[in-house]
């Protein structure tokens, strides 16, 4: 036995000439069914000699895109429109404010130039009455002086005096329906007051003071007796005989209290109270 060890070697065995050969051949044998299998396929089949486009979307994409615009613009449209018509509504309904104010302020113009105008024209007739007053008052005063210097007025003593100084001291007021004093008279109101002054009470109204005495022929007349006018109980207007043909009384709202004539106004008749 040799004692020269055995050194394994690192290196690959060669492969034999025979594992070399089978898989030559059966490479070989793999390329040949390939071929066969290619020389077998449909002899009509043509190679391909063109791309095949893919079917494109831009298309449909745009008019998706176009409708959507059209479709904005169409809502800018009515947004706009409708700003239009608020804006209009507003200003028409500004306007139509503006003219209603106008209206009224120009209603209330008119109210107050229409009071101004009548209580300038009340002013002006109030004034015309006054002028009137103390232009008849003067007149009547006139009057009353000369009448006072007749014998039947010089004839008045006591209480008939005091009731026709009374009275004339009245002429020239107001005649007011209703009326007791002391600026404003109606007749019944102006006689049962200068009677009043002497203690008498009469009543208040002209249908009763034509009754209240003792009734006396108009022929027969003394200062102080009580003129009326319609039927004794029934009269409608009184007045106070002064003397000397003339009487005092409260005749209407035009002329006030006065001191006339009998033939001014004739009376129907006459009671005598004092």
């Amino acid at each position: 036995m040799s004692h020269t060890a055995h050194i394994p070697s690192h290196r690959k065995p060669r492969q034999s000439a025979s594992k070399t050969a089978l898989r030559a051949g059966v490479a070989g044998g793999m390329l040949s069914t390939i071929a066969i299998a290619g020389a077998a396929g449909p002899a009509q089949a043509e190679p391909v000699t063109q791309t095949i486009e893919m079917p494109t979307i831009t298309s449909g994409l745009s008019a998706s895109v176009a409708a959507s615009a059209q479709a904005t613009k169409a809502v800018a449209l009515d947004l706009e429109m409708q700003a239009h018509e608020d804006a209009a509504a507003t200003t028409a309904a500004k306007t139509a404010e503006k003219a209603k104010a106008e209206a009224v302020r120009k209603a209330e113009a008119k109210k107050k130039a229409e009071a101004a105008a009548e209580a300038e024209a009340k002013a002006k007739a109030e004034a015309a009455e006054r002028a009137s007053r103390s232009a008849e008052r003067t007149t009547l005063s006139a009057s009353t002086g000369s009448s006072s210097s007749t014998p039947s007025s010089s004839s008045a003593t006591g209480s008939a005096a005091s009731v026709i100084a009374f009275a004339q001291s009245q002429v020239g007021d107001a005649y007011v329906s209703g009326g007791t004093g002391p600026n404003s008279w109606d007749c019944s109101g102006l006689v049962q007051a200068a009677f009043g002054s002497v203690g008498i009470d009469l009543p208040r109204v002209s249908q009763s003071q034509s009754t209240a005495g003792t009734q006396v022929s108009l022929d027969n007349l003394q200062p102080g007796d009580i003129l009326y006018w319609g039927g004794a109980g029934s009269a409608y207007h009184v007045g106070i005989y002064v003397g000397g043909g003339e009487f005092v009384g409260a005749q209407n709202s035009s002329t006030g209290v006065v001191q006339q004539t009998l033939d001014y106004d004739p009376p129907s008749g006459a009671v005598r109270v004092l």
